[in-house]
């Protein structure tokens, strides 16, 4: 597997999708980072750890809106890719669906939103947007 992340986004897209009430994800720190900030944003319900004899594996609960269960995530895309990286500036933090959404970026502070970026004054490699 060339793009790990991407492989994230799409289980995460395709699980929601299908109405799944959990997916299993191999786990990573970047990974980690990643659904941590979905957690915090409200895009997903909750991610557990999973030991296994390898590195291990994430349990991801995606979240639903109550009556018609339909998925919080209405679209997860991957920008920076391994063939083509795009890094912003601190002035060039892009703004998804006119603030509804958010970019994920990855600094030398760690991995954020576009708004802690912005109140923190830094730019980064932009790992994903996510509405």
């Amino acid at each position: 597997m060339t793009d790990p992340i991407a492989d994230l986004l799409t289980r995460i897209r395709n699980a929601v999708q299908a109405k799944h009430e959990s997916l299993l994800v191999p786990r990573s720190n970047i990974k980690l980072a990643i659904l941590r900030i979905l957690k915090e944003e409200g895009f997903l319900a909750a991610y557990v750890e999973v030991e296994d004899e390898k590195s291990g594996t994430i349990k991801v609960f995606p979240r639903y809106e109550e009556g018609t269960r339909e998925g919080v995530i209405r679209g997860l895309e991957r920008v920076s890719k391994p063939s083509r990286r795009r890094y912003v500036r601190k002035d060039q933090l892009p703004r998804v669906r006119n603030g509804l959404g958010l970019a994920i970026l990855t600094t030398p502070q760690g991995v954020m939103t576009d708004g802690e970026c912005r109140s923190r004054g830094l730019g980064g490699e932009v790992i994903c947007y996510v509405w």
